[in-house]
């Protein structure tokens, strides 16, 4: 895959997929711009606005060629994850109401 085929699967997966597959899992993250932020992140290994220039647009533009296949890989794979089992109904962790309180 090319560099700029990388890049453009990279915009269908933020831009797109998975934020569709997030509605409908109804997981916590739903929009497209938190997703790039955590592929991001997670391609530069911490914090992207403190290893890329955040006045350049994309950032994701920015990345090298192995961050920008990290990024892609990790999408890949958390686009295929089941439903999270939490309800945001009763406070949104994994296990359901807020940590630290009980059930009634």
């Amino acid at each position: 895959m090319t560099r700029d085929e990388l890049h453009a699967r990279y915009r269908e997966l933020v831009d797109d997929e998975l934020p569709r597959r997030a509605r409908e899992g109804r997981w916590v993250v739903t929009a497209d711009h938190c997703f790039g932020r955590i592929l991001l992140d997670h391609a530069v290994g911490g914090r992207w606005y403190d290893v890329l220039d955040r006045r350049r647009s994309p950032a994701s533009a920015q990345l090298d060629d192995d961050q920008l296949a990290a990024a892609v890989a990790l999408a890949e794979r958390s686009k295929d994850l089941p439903a999270p089992h939490h309800s945001r109904a009763r406070g949104g962790t994994l296990q359901g109401g807020r940590p630290g309180r009980r059930e009634r």
